[in-house]
C-alpha cells in the first residue's frame, strides 16, 4: 500500500512581539498526487502555527486507514505528540514545572486527529535543509504570510 507523506511547517515573523504575522503550510504526497494547504494569522506564535499545520494537514486526509508519515521540522510538535502528551494528560495538562501546558486546545485537537489514523508516525526532519517536502511546506508558510500581508496591509 502507498504511504501518504505529509510535510508540515509553521512560522511567525516577529514571533514573541505583540504584533506579528504567522503562517502554516502543508504539502501532501500520495504516489503521483500532491496537495498544498496553507493559512495565516495575525498576532500568533510559531508554536501555534506549527501545531495548526499538523492539525489541518491531518484533517485534509480523507482515508485515515492509509499509512501516514508526518514529517516536521518542529521538535516541539514531534516531541510533544510522541513523548510529552501522555504525561501531560496524566498530570491534568500540567508540565513538569507545574505550569499549564501551552496551547492545550491545539494539542487536544492534534490528539483527536491522530487517534483517527490506524498507522501514523510523526518524524523529525532538519528544517531548511535538503528535504524537498519540508522546503515546499516552508515555502507555503511564507506564501501564506505574504498573501495575508498583501490582503490586510498589516
Amino acid at each position: 500500500m502507498t504511504v501518504l507523506e505529509m510535510y508540515c511547517d509553521g512560522g511567525c515573523r516577529d514571533n514573541q512581539r505583540r504584533t506579528n504575522i504567522g503562517g502554516w503550510g502543508v504539502y501532501l504526497v500520495w504516489g503521483d498526487h500532491t496537495k498544498e494547504l496553507k493559512g495565516a494569522a495575525v498576532n500568533t506564535t510559531n508554536n501555534k502555527m506549527e501545531l495548526t499545520a499538523a492539525i489541518e494537514g491531518l484533517r485534509a486526509i480523507k482515508d485515515k486507514r492509509v499509512p501516514t508519515r508526518v514529517y516536521l521540522d518542529s521538535a516541539y510538535v514531534q516531541q510533544g505528540i510522541t513523548k510529552w502528551v501522555p504525561g501531560w494528560i496524566k498530570k491534568g495538562w500540567v508540565t513538569s514545572k507545574k505550569e499549564p501546558v501551552a496551547n492545550k486546545e491545539l494539542w487536544q485537537a492534534l490528539i483527536a486527529e491522530k487517534e483517527q489514523f490506524s498507522d501514523i508516525q510523526f518524524l523529525k526532519v532538519r528544517g531548511h535543509a535538503t528535504n524537498a517536502g519540508n522546503n515546499k511546506a516552508d515555502a507555503l508558510v511564507n506564501e501564506a504570510m505574504d498573501e495575508l500581508l498583501a490582503e490586510k496591509d498589516v
